[in-house]
């Protein structure tokens, strides 16, 4: 009886190991930037956040700790603390998550000019949001491109907010309807997690409030931070081509005042 069973175990062995491992299919390739459609731009920017977890990780400390400080603040005062302190911290996500995505080294000058353009472009930003969202991300979907501008390519001030508008102005659809997507399945996200934390104590809401912050919002500045590109390659695309003169280098056959050719006269 113990060899049948050892045979039987013997058998099973052999069977499983002979049977063929199904492959997965291989994800698609990504498009590039000036082909992404909203969608396979969230895709890309959690891609990237599993990517590089742990750094983009820390750009959601200061909106976790800005959850748990409006969560604790009466009406009028989260009003002030988002045009003062809370301008600040979001802008150093933004601007961190843009240092993050560049391509090439930033300079100090481009962080700091980068963070002082994206509180000014975020001040509008309480007052736009305060009965409906959508002029806010319309506001931040016209101007909000200077930062990663100012910040990867190293501009002026002028020049930057010039930039940000002409990178806007490449698709603006595409621009806002990403923000829009990014913020509404941050928001989701964000809710969902602190309904699944929290528990019956104020402490435990808070720590919620703050872990849950702290992990979605990074995909709210990658995706922002990556609109970028997507904006950069489609301004070029669109950028009008100069035309060629049908005359050029093409001598006058009727023009007696040439070097090398007689007068018409003679």
């Amino acid at each position: 009886m113990k060899e049948l069973r050892q045979t039987r175990s013997s058998v099973r062995g052999v069977s499983r190991r002979s049977r063929p491992r199904k492959k997965r299919d291989p994800l698609p390739p990504a498009l590039p930037p000036g082909e992404r459609t909203v969608g396979q731009l969230v895709a890309e920017s959690g891609r990237f956040y599993g990517a590089h977890f742990w750094r983009s990780l820390a750009l959601g400390i200061a909106p976790g700790g800005i959850a748990v400080v409006i969560g604790q603040l009466h009406r009028p005062w989260q009003f002030v603390f988002a045009l003062t302190a809370g301008a600040a911290l979001l802008t150093a996500g933004y601007v961190g998550a843009c240092v993050l995505v560049a391509p090439g080294p930033v300079t100090r000058r481009s962080v700091g000019l980068g963070f002082a353009i994206g509180v000014l472009v975020y001040l509008p930003v309480p007052f736009l949001a305060a009965v409906f969202v959508l002029p806010a991300v319309a506001w931040l979907a016209y101007v909000g491109l200077a930062v990663p501008a100012v910040v990867i390519e190293g501009l002026g001030f002028r020049a930057s907010i010039g930039r940000g508008i002409q990178l806007a102005r490449a698709d603006y659809v595409h621009a806002a309807g990403s923000l829009a997507t990014l913020a509404i399945v941050a928001f989701l996200s964000q809710g969902v997690l602190f309904f699944v934390l929290r528990g019956a104590g104020d402490a435990a809401k808070y720590a919620a409030a703050f872990v849950a912050g702290m992990i979605i919002s990074p995909l709210l500045f990658i995706g922002a931070a990556l609109l970028y590109f997507d904006q950069a390659a489609r301004a070029v695309r669109s950028a009008p081509r100069p035309k060629r003169s049908g005359d050029a280098q093409v001598p006058a056959d009727d023009d007696p005042d040439l070097p090398g050719r007689a007068d018409a006269e003679g």
